[in-house]
């Protein structure tokens, strides 16, 4: 076996031991899960999620999960939390404790301070019959057979179970609370997520100058309409209406059929019944419209008038597209 086929037979072999423990987790979720997970919908308080090492990496990002999913959470690293930040905890906080073994001696430090402040202790450990498994309210089951790491030490499948578990208890938070795209975006306003998710049409507009001529306009008038505008586009617009839309492949087109310009008018030379959307659409409904004609420009129309110009290179920009 040369080094190529190593490599990948190491990452096979990885990937399917990892899958199987998840496969596995399915069939660990029963009553006393939903317990906790409807505990955790029902305290006022917050989700104190803590742990050491890699587990301590891993309820970091639970923690990033249930705040952007509308569950209030915390992370309290358990050597911390010995040496000060148990004071973090409120007395109606809900503390997950996550540790593969339940056995670490941080771990065995802290849980009886939680228990002795009677907050709530859910574990997420590989044993249940481990000290943490045995002291906590509530304990969610990431059993793994073994490690992926060929020493069968490293936290790999283990912390992947972890990670599983912690999105299982997210995404049961997540339909009690009947979260919706609208609060998802109240929580995402930031980045190409947010703006997938807030960003409307008269968003992008706004910022261009409309371009527009009247049916009767010449040639000429197009042209420099399109040039000015710079958006490859004009509508041809009478008394706030869209007639129709000419681009700058209409132009093309048209000179290449034409010898002379003499006479024409927009309305020669426009498509009638172009794509529109309105003002009011979300900017990604506006990328869907564009990809599904294959075309780089739509029309946008407020209360039944022209409102602008929506090009694909505004979606690109904003990271839509």
């Amino acid at each position: 076996m040369n080094i190529t086929q190593q490599i990948i037979a190491s990452a096979q072999k990885t990937i399917n031991i990892e899958q199987a423990a998840i496969a596995n987790l399915s069939s660990l979720i029963d009553e006393e899960f939903a317990q906790a997970v409807q505990a955790i919908y029902s305290s006022k308080g917050r989700v104190v999620i803590t742990g050491i090492g890699k587990s301590a990496i891993i309820a970091q990002k639970i923690v990033a999960t249930l705040n952007s999913t509308g569950t209030p959470a915390l992370f309290m690293h358990a050597a911390d939390a010995i040496h000060g930040d148990l004071g973090s905890i409120l007395i109606d906080d809900i503390v997950i404790c996550i540790s593969k073994s339940g056995t670490t001696p941080e771990i065995k430090a802290l849980v009886p301070l939680i228990k002795k402040t009677k907050n709530t202790l859910i574990a997420i450990t590989s044993n249940k019959t481990s000290f943490l498994g045995n002291e906590a309210d509530y304990v969610l089951h990431a059993f793994v057979k073994e490690e992926a790491c060929p020493n069968n030490l490293a936290p790999t499948t283990s912390t992947t179970a972890q990670l599983v578990i912690g999105d299982a208890v997210a995404v049961a938070l997540l339909d009690l609370r009947g979260f919706t795209e609208k609060d998802f975006a109240k929580y995402h306003p930031g980045g190409a997520l947010g703006k997938r998710l807030y960003l409307t049409v008269q968003d992008i507009c706004a910022t261009h100058q409309n371009p527009a001529v009247t049916p009767d306009a010449s040639i000429k008038e197009v042209i420099v309409e399109i040039s000015k505008k710079r958006l490859g586009v004009t509508a041809v617009v009478l008394n706030g209406v869209i007639q129709g839309i000419i681009t700058d492949g209409d132009l093309r087109r048209m000179l290449a059929k034409n010898d002379s310009l003499e006479g024409l008018t927009a309305q020669q030379i426009m498509s009638e019944n172009p794509k529109t959307v309105n003002h009011t659409a979300m900017a990604i409904a506006a990328k869907d419209i564009l990809e599904e004609h294959n075309i780089s420009q739509l029309l946008v129309v407020k209360d039944g008038n022209y409102a602008g110009v929506v090009h694909i290179h505004d979606l690109i920009k904003e990271g839509i597209a």
